[in-house]
């Protein structure tokens, strides 16, 4: 299957990116990739999109991915809503166990603790 997505290059903390027709199974990084068809700089927001060749191989089945869609339709190459683009939450059971509530032991309500009784800060100075 093929997708249109970035493949990100430069140094550390100076990226910018080839917007790629690749195949899925090709590495995101350094992978190979049949066209280049874009380039993005998030640094400077200089971009640069090959509408034609995107549509072409839009037509031909290749499917982009949601950062390089939202980037399409900024463009205006395609029309359509943006798709919200965020880091997806862990469901509950790979959560570390710190995260999860622990039931109580022997199925009993835990049991609060009584506050100590503090002296007034002038009866500890005398």
């Amino acid at each position: 299957m093929l997708v249109i997505r970035l493949l990100r290059k430069g140094r550390k903390n100076q990226p910018f990116f080839k917007i790629v027709v690749t195949d899925k199974k090709n590495a995101p990084r350094g992978g190979r990739f049949v066209e280049e068809v874009g380039f993005w700089n998030p640094k400077t927001k200089e971009k640069t999109l090959n509408g034609d060749r995107i549509k072409h191989w839009i037509s031909m089945g290749a499917k982009p991915s949601e950062t390089v869609y939202n980037l399409l339709i900024v463009g205006k190459i395609i029309e359509g809503k943006k798709t919200a683009v965020h880091k997806k939450s862990r469901p509950e059971a790979h959560r570390p166990l710190d995260d999860k509530k622990k039931p109580a032991e022997g199925g009993t309500a835990p049991v609060a603790e009584a506050k100590k009784e503090e002296k007034p800060a002038e009866a500890v100075a005398q």
